[in-house]
């Protein structure tokens, strides 16, 4: 099923990913679009003319009856995250997303909605698997046994099966992607629940600007990640639901990197070279994490296109501006 003339719901559209979707949609000639957040208008990241934009808590499930009504697909995205700082820190907060999932699953089964993305995490794979910054690349089948991260990681792997037996039990044809590491401009890059590189971007301007060259890093800043930029996130979000993949797929980039590496780049981007300052107490995620591409290449040929380097210097910019501008991070 193509996106192409038909009538598209995103769930958390006023969210990072989800803006930057609704954009892409519009590109790719969806029909019609019906983007749904909890927050008010006035917080969303992005919003489009020509879009239908509902503030809806997507917990309760007659919002989702409301949501589905009259929709071809849906794609949610819809969830209480953050960075690793965030979800951390507020474990059943992420769990309580479950609520989203289950209720968006039966209302769109009732409306007769045609397809399903749903949007998981790589915070699904087993822990044991990435204790190493040396990590192999995390292959789909790695999620099980099951050791997903506390609370966020259980609740994207218990929403992947719910979307595996809704389409094996009523015929709703469900698609699942594993998100790696997501970043770009039009996001969070402070207030608690920035991914990495708007952290590191926003930190590596704030002591530019205030002569105070010095910079905390959460852990010991050799934990390996690679990061996926924006624009390649929604392209490939897109090809999935397209697609005729029905199991849980890797949607990330090989580039790994430490983070130490990362601080490297964006230093460099930024014309300055920091002190840095180890916080060996913060919340710093597993040790090495990174995505296996061989499936997603297989089936659809996708592969990132945007250097990790080139997609830095993006939200950098970006980001200097709000800061320049006075614009607080929503």
């Amino acid at each position: 099923m193509s996106v192409r003339g038909a009538k598209i719901l995103v769930c958390g559209a006023g969210g990072f990913i989800g803006g930057h979707l609704v954009n892409t949609l519009l590109q790719q000639g969806a029909a019609a679009i019906r983007a749904v957040d909890v927050k008010p208008l006035d917080e969303w990241y992005q919003r489009h003319p020509g879009v239908e934009n509902v503030v809806l808590d997507l917990k309760l499930l007659e919002s989702c009856q409301r949501a589905t009504a009259g929709i071809d697909g849906v794609f949610q995205l819809a969830a209480d995250m953050g960075g690793m700082g965030f979800i951390e820190n507020n474990k059943a907060l992420c769990m309580l997303s479950v609520l989203t999932n289950t209720h968006m699953l039966l209302a769109a089964r009732d409306a007769g909605v045609k397809r399903f993305f749903f949007s998981s995490s790589a915070c699904v794979y087993n822990g044991d698997k990435q204790v190493s910054p040396d990590v192999m690349p995390l292959r789909e089948e790695d999620a099980y046994p099951a050791l997903p991260e506390d609370g966020y990681g259980w609740e994207k792997l218990f929403s992947e099966r719910m979307c595996r037996h809704f389409q094996e039990d009523f015929g709703l044809e469900a698609r699942v992607a594993r998100l790696h590491n997501v970043y770009g401009p039009e996001g969070t890059w402070s207030g608690g629940r920035e991914k990495a590189p708007a952290a590191i971007c926003r930190k590596v301007l704030e002591a530019k600007r205030s002569g105070n060259h010095e910079i905390e890093i959460w852990g010991d800043g050799n934990q390996t990640r690679s990061f996926m930029y924006i624009d390649d996130c929604t392209k490939g979000i897109i090809s999935i639901y397209d697609s005729g993949i029905d199991e849980p797929i890797n949607l990330g980039s090989t580039e790994l990197v430490t983070i130490n590496q990362l601080v490297d780049i964006v230093e460099d981007l930024a014309g300055i070279k920091l002190k840095r300052r180890y916080n060996l107490t913060a919340p710093k995620g597993v040790n090495g994490r990174n995505s296996d591409n061989t499936k997603i290449k297989k089936y659809l040929g996708w592969e990132p296109s945007i250097r990790l380097r080139d997609g830095l210097a993006q939200t950098l910019r970006w980001i200097e501006q709000q800061m320049l501008e006075g614009i607080p991070s929503i």
